[in-house]
Protein backbone atom coordinates (compact mmCIF):
# COMPACT_ATOMS: atom_id res chain seq x y z
CA UNK A 1 0.00 0.00 0.00
CA UNK A 2 0.67 3.76 -0.73
CA UNK A 3 -0.01 6.49 1.70
CA UNK A 4 -0.38 9.95 1.02
CA UNK A 5 -0.70 12.90 3.54
CA UNK A 6 -2.97 15.77 2.14
CA UNK A 7 -4.07 17.21 5.32
CA UNK A 8 -2.69 17.11 8.83
CA UNK A 9 -4.02 20.02 10.72
CA UNK A 10 -7.01 20.22 12.79
CA UNK A 11 -9.86 21.91 14.16
CA UNK A 12 -9.15 24.61 11.12
CA UNK A 13 -7.34 25.30 8.00
CA UNK A 14 -4.54 27.32 9.17
CA UNK A 15 -2.22 28.50 5.83
CA UNK A 16 0.71 30.72 6.29
CA UNK A 17 4.59 31.23 6.48
CA UNK A 18 4.04 29.63 9.96
CA UNK A 19 2.75 26.43 9.05
CA UNK A 20 4.35 26.03 5.54
CA UNK A 21 6.13 22.94 6.04
CA UNK A 22 3.87 20.91 7.65
CA UNK A 23 0.72 22.13 6.24
CA UNK A 24 -2.49 24.06 6.72
CA UNK A 25 -5.22 21.79 5.07
CA UNK A 26 -7.48 19.71 7.56
CA UNK A 27 -7.33 15.78 7.46
CA UNK A 28 -7.53 13.97 4.40
CA UNK A 29 -5.23 11.00 3.55
CA UNK A 30 -4.99 9.00 0.61
CA UNK A 31 -4.21 5.42 0.41
CA UNK A 32 -3.88 2.70 -2.81
CA UNK A 33 -3.76 -0.40 -2.28
CA UNK A 34 -1.80 -2.78 -4.59
CA UNK A 35 -4.89 -3.16 -6.92
CA UNK A 36 -4.51 0.79 -7.16
CA UNK A 37 -7.86 0.61 -5.27
CA UNK A 38 -8.75 4.53 -4.19
CA UNK A 39 -9.24 5.07 -0.55
CA UNK A 40 -9.89 8.12 1.26
CA UNK A 41 -9.54 8.82 4.87
CA UNK A 42 -11.60 11.42 5.42
CA UNK A 43 -12.75 14.85 3.52
CA UNK A 44 -11.39 17.87 5.71
CA UNK A 45 -9.84 20.63 3.10
CA UNK A 46 -6.60 18.55 1.81
CA UNK A 47 -9.20 16.27 -0.50
CA UNK A 48 -9.33 19.52 -2.82
CA UNK A 49 -5.46 19.74 -4.08
CA UNK A 50 -6.04 15.64 -3.86
CA UNK A 51 -9.19 15.87 -6.13
CA UNK A 52 -6.66 17.95 -8.89
CA UNK A 53 -4.57 15.16 -9.27
CA UNK A 54 -7.75 12.60 -9.47
CA UNK A 55 -8.56 14.87 -12.78
CA UNK A 56 -5.70 13.00 -14.80
CA UNK A 57 -7.15 9.50 -14.08
CA UNK A 58 -10.50 10.11 -14.59
CA UNK A 59 -12.75 7.91 -15.04
CA UNK A 60 -12.26 7.53 -11.14
CA UNK A 61 -13.51 4.95 -8.26
CA UNK A 62 -12.88 6.78 -4.79
CA UNK A 63 -14.10 5.16 -1.75
CA UNK A 64 -13.95 7.72 1.06
CA UNK A 65 -13.61 6.81 4.40
CA UNK A 66 -15.37 9.41 6.96
CA UNK A 67 -13.81 8.99 10.91
CA UNK A 68 -16.83 11.61 11.87
CA UNK A 69 -19.01 14.67 11.08
CA UNK A 70 -17.12 17.70 13.02
CA UNK A 71 -16.14 20.09 10.08
CA UNK A 72 -12.65 19.64 9.52
CA UNK A 73 -13.06 15.92 8.05
CA UNK A 74 -16.32 16.99 6.10
CA UNK A 75 -15.85 20.76 5.10
CA UNK A 76 -13.78 19.71 1.81
CA UNK A 77 -16.17 16.95 0.54
CA UNK A 78 -18.01 19.37 -1.63
CA UNK A 79 -15.23 20.86 -3.32
CA UNK A 80 -14.30 17.20 -4.56
CA UNK A 81 -14.15 17.80 -7.94
CA UNK A 82 -14.81 14.61 -9.29
CA UNK A 83 -18.14 14.23 -7.56
CA UNK A 84 -19.95 16.55 -10.05
CA UNK A 85 -18.63 14.80 -13.26
CA UNK A 86 -19.86 12.13 -15.15
CA UNK A 87 -18.64 8.66 -15.24
CA UNK A 88 -17.27 8.48 -11.57
CA UNK A 89 -18.19 6.41 -8.83
CA UNK A 90 -18.06 8.11 -5.35
CA UNK A 91 -18.62 6.05 -2.15
CA UNK A 92 -19.25 7.64 1.35
CA UNK A 93 -18.95 5.65 4.07
CA UNK A 94 -19.31 6.57 7.68
CA UNK A 95 -21.13 5.73 11.22
CA UNK A 96 -25.03 5.89 11.76
CA UNK A 97 -25.53 8.89 14.57
CA UNK A 98 -28.03 8.39 16.77
CA UNK A 99 -28.88 12.02 17.70
CA UNK A 100 -29.75 12.91 14.13
CA UNK A 101 -30.73 9.05 13.23
CA UNK A 102 -29.18 9.13 9.70
CA UNK A 103 -25.82 8.04 8.39
CA UNK A 104 -23.15 9.80 5.75
CA UNK A 105 -25.70 10.70 3.42
CA UNK A 106 -26.50 13.31 6.07
CA UNK A 107 -22.74 15.12 5.28
CA UNK A 108 -23.22 16.23 1.99
CA UNK A 109 -27.41 17.00 2.15
CA UNK A 110 -26.62 19.20 5.16
CA UNK A 111 -23.38 21.17 3.29
CA UNK A 112 -25.06 21.53 0.01
CA UNK A 113 -27.73 23.55 1.35
CA UNK A 114 -28.20 26.55 -0.41
CA UNK A 115 -28.26 28.80 2.63
CA UNK A 116 -24.10 27.09 2.73
CA UNK A 117 -22.97 26.02 -0.75
CA UNK A 118 -23.97 27.33 -4.20
CA UNK A 119 -24.15 24.12 -5.43
CA UNK A 120 -27.42 21.59 -4.46
CA UNK A 121 -26.82 17.67 -3.70
CA UNK A 122 -28.75 17.40 -6.66
CA UNK A 123 -26.83 18.12 -9.09
CA UNK A 124 -23.85 15.65 -8.48
CA UNK A 125 -23.17 14.26 -11.60
CA UNK A 126 -21.21 11.35 -10.76
CA UNK A 127 -22.85 8.02 -9.31
CA UNK A 128 -22.85 8.54 -5.54
CA UNK A 129 -23.35 5.87 -2.96
CA UNK A 130 -23.84 6.38 0.40
CA UNK A 131 -23.31 3.22 2.98
CA UNK A 132 -23.29 3.02 6.75
CA UNK A 133 -20.68 1.13 8.38
CA UNK A 134 -20.76 -0.37 11.72
CA UNK A 135 -18.04 -1.67 14.01
CA UNK A 136 -16.02 -4.85 13.46
CA UNK A 137 -18.17 -5.16 10.63
CA UNK A 138 -15.66 -5.39 7.73
CA UNK A 139 -15.66 -3.78 4.30
CA UNK A 140 -14.27 -5.45 1.45
CA UNK A 141 -12.86 -3.63 -1.90
CA UNK A 142 -10.79 -6.27 -4.18
CA UNK A 143 -8.14 -7.36 -1.98
CA UNK A 144 -7.99 -4.81 1.20
CA UNK A 145 -9.96 -5.29 4.24
CA UNK A 146 -11.28 -2.39 5.86
CA UNK A 147 -12.85 -2.41 9.80
CA UNK A 148 -14.00 -0.06 11.63
CA UNK A 149 -13.48 0.23 15.04
CA UNK A 150 -15.49 3.12 17.56
CA UNK A 151 -13.30 5.15 19.42
CA UNK A 152 -13.45 8.04 21.65
CA UNK A 153 -15.00 11.57 20.61
CA UNK A 154 -17.78 13.53 21.34
CA UNK A 155 -19.83 12.52 18.46
CA UNK A 156 -19.42 8.55 16.70
CA UNK A 157 -15.92 8.28 16.06
CA UNK A 158 -14.96 5.27 13.65
CA UNK A 159 -10.87 4.38 13.73
CA UNK A 160 -10.27 2.17 10.44
CA UNK A 161 -7.91 -0.34 9.78
CA UNK A 162 -7.16 -1.33 6.52
CA UNK A 163 -5.18 -4.46 5.75
CA UNK A 164 -3.95 -5.51 2.37
CA UNK A 165 -1.60 -8.47 1.58
CA UNK A 166 0.11 -8.66 4.72
CA UNK A 167 0.54 -4.99 5.52
CA UNK A 168 -2.02 -2.89 7.63
CA UNK A 169 -2.73 0.72 8.93
CA UNK A 170 -4.64 2.06 11.46
CA UNK A 171 -6.06 5.39 11.61
CA UNK A 172 -7.80 7.22 14.19
CA UNK A 173 -9.76 10.11 13.33
CA UNK A 174 -10.43 12.17 16.47
CA UNK A 175 -9.84 10.05 19.57
CA UNK A 176 -9.03 11.32 23.06
CA UNK A 177 -8.49 7.88 25.85
CA UNK A 178 -10.96 6.81 27.46
CA UNK A 179 -11.10 8.67 30.95
CA UNK A 180 -12.67 8.23 34.59
CA UNK A 181 -15.53 10.49 35.27
CA UNK A 182 -15.53 9.52 39.27
CA UNK A 183 -12.65 10.54 41.55
CA UNK A 184 -11.32 7.37 43.37
CA UNK A 185 -13.21 6.68 46.39
CA UNK A 186 -16.28 7.53 44.74
CA UNK A 187 -19.22 4.98 44.39
CA UNK A 188 -19.04 4.58 40.46
CA UNK A 189 -15.11 5.03 40.75
CA UNK A 190 -14.35 0.77 40.09
CA UNK A 191 -16.91 0.08 38.35
CA UNK A 192 -16.39 2.60 35.77
CA UNK A 193 -12.69 2.04 35.61
CA UNK A 194 -13.53 -1.32 34.65
CA UNK A 195 -15.53 -0.62 31.34
CA UNK A 196 -12.51 1.99 30.79
CA UNK A 197 -10.24 -0.83 31.17
CA UNK A 198 -12.20 -2.95 29.07
CA UNK A 199 -12.78 0.11 26.10
CA UNK A 200 -9.36 0.70 26.37
CA UNK A 201 -8.30 -3.29 26.01
CA UNK A 202 -10.28 -3.40 22.75
CA UNK A 203 -9.13 -0.48 21.00
CA UNK A 204 -5.44 -1.78 21.51
CA UNK A 205 -6.55 -5.28 20.02
CA UNK A 206 -8.20 -3.04 17.41
CA UNK A 207 -4.56 -1.92 16.41
CA UNK A 208 -2.51 -4.27 17.54
CA UNK A 209 0.71 -5.32 15.11
CA UNK A 210 -0.16 -2.66 12.09
CA UNK A 211 2.92 -1.37 10.43
CA UNK A 212 1.29 2.08 10.22
CA UNK A 213 -0.49 4.24 12.55
CA UNK A 214 -2.08 7.40 12.15
CA UNK A 215 -2.86 9.16 15.34
CA UNK A 216 -5.19 12.55 16.72
CA UNK A 217 -1.70 13.83 19.21
CA UNK A 218 -3.68 17.60 19.57
CA UNK A 219 -1.97 18.50 22.75
CA UNK A 220 0.75 18.48 24.56
CA UNK A 221 0.37 16.64 28.25
CA UNK A 222 0.69 20.24 29.46
CA UNK A 223 -1.78 21.66 27.42
CA UNK A 224 -4.42 18.30 28.12
CA UNK A 225 -6.26 19.38 31.34
CA UNK A 226 -7.74 22.70 30.28
CA UNK A 227 -8.71 20.50 27.10
CA UNK A 228 -10.22 17.51 28.70
CA UNK A 229 -13.41 16.07 26.99
CA UNK A 230 -13.03 17.81 23.93
CA UNK A 231 -11.92 14.48 22.21
CA UNK A 232 -8.36 14.71 21.28
CA UNK A 233 -5.04 12.62 22.51
CA UNK A 234 -1.69 14.16 23.67
CA UNK A 235 1.76 13.27 21.96
CA UNK A 236 2.28 11.00 24.76
CA UNK A 237 -1.00 8.98 24.60
CA UNK A 238 -0.39 8.21 21.35
CA UNK A 239 3.13 7.07 21.64
CA UNK A 240 1.78 5.03 24.59
CA UNK A 241 -1.29 3.71 22.49
CA UNK A 242 1.25 3.01 19.45
CA UNK A 243 3.88 0.65 21.93
CA UNK A 244 0.95 -1.21 24.05
CA UNK A 245 -0.42 -2.21 20.23
CA UNK A 246 2.91 -2.85 18.92
CA UNK A 247 2.78 -0.74 15.88
CA UNK A 248 6.07 -0.59 13.63
CA UNK A 249 5.34 3.44 12.75
CA UNK A 250 3.72 6.21 14.24
CA UNK A 251 2.53 9.16 12.59
CA UNK A 252 1.24 12.08 14.68
CA UNK A 253 -1.00 14.29 13.18
CA UNK A 254 -4.62 16.48 14.07
CA UNK A 255 -1.82 18.91 14.41
CA UNK A 256 -3.45 22.50 16.65
CA UNK A 257 -3.76 24.56 14.39
CA UNK A 258 -2.15 27.69 16.55
CA UNK A 259 0.65 25.84 16.60
CA UNK A 260 3.61 27.02 14.33
CA UNK A 261 5.75 24.42 12.53
CA UNK A 262 8.84 25.58 14.96
CA UNK A 263 6.71 24.59 17.90
CA UNK A 264 5.30 21.86 16.58
CA UNK A 265 8.47 20.27 16.21
CA UNK A 266 9.51 21.53 19.92
CA UNK A 267 7.04 20.01 21.37
CA UNK A 268 7.24 16.77 19.33
CA UNK A 269 10.61 16.20 20.42
CA UNK A 270 10.25 16.77 23.70
CA UNK A 271 7.43 14.35 24.21
CA UNK A 272 9.87 11.59 22.07
CA UNK A 273 12.62 12.35 24.66
CA UNK A 274 10.22 11.04 27.53
CA UNK A 275 9.41 7.75 26.42
CA UNK A 276 11.43 4.66 25.93
CA UNK A 277 11.11 3.97 21.81
CA UNK A 278 13.44 0.87 21.16
CA UNK A 279 11.10 -0.84 18.54
CA UNK A 280 9.09 2.15 17.76
CA UNK A 281 9.59 4.47 15.06
CA UNK A 282 7.68 8.58 15.42
CA UNK A 283 7.18 10.95 12.70
CA UNK A 284 5.27 13.68 12.73
CA UNK A 285 2.41 13.63 9.70
CA UNK A 286 3.34 15.97 6.89
CA UNK A 287 1.40 17.68 4.14
CA UNK A 288 2.63 15.83 0.96
CA UNK A 289 4.74 13.12 2.45
CA UNK A 290 4.42 9.65 1.25
CA UNK A 291 5.06 6.27 2.41
CA UNK A 292 4.94 2.63 0.92
CA UNK A 293 3.86 0.05 3.50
Amino acid sequence: MKIKFWGVRGSIPSPGPNTQRYGGNTTCIEVRTDDNDLIILDGGTGIFPLAQTLLKELPITAHIFNTHSHWDHIQGLPFFIPIFIPGNTIHLYGAFDPISGAGPERIMNIQMQYSYFPVREAEIQSRMHYLTVMPHETVQIGGTTITPSLLSHPVVNLGYRIECKGKSLFFTGDHEPHYNIYEPGDDGHAEYQSLIDEQSLSIVKAIQGVDVLIADSSYTIGEYPSKKGWGHGTFDSCIELAKAAGVKILYCTHHEPTRSDDDLEKVFAEAVARHACKDLEIRLAREGDEIAI
